[in-house]
């Protein structure tokens, strides 16, 4: 299985979809779990990035002071 590298904005997107699809239909305990998993998997990506970005900005910022 080929993975792929997700986009910020695909992980967004995708944890949206996955909410929406929890709260309009009935989802198995099994599918939920899955779910549930793969939304974790998702946040972490996406607080990762976040936190990378910020640190690159805090350099550029910290550059163009000196």
């Amino acid at each position: 299985m080929t993975t792929k590298k997700v986009t910020y904005n695909e992980a967004v997107a995708e944890i949206e979809a996955i909410l929406e699809k929890i709260e309009n239909e009935e989802p198995d305990v099994d599918e939920l779990a899955e779910k549930v998993k793969r939304v974790s998997v998702l946040l972490k990506l996406c607080k990762d990035k976040l936190l990378k970005t910020n640190e690159q900005v805090e350099q550029i910022l910290k550059e163009m002071e000196e």
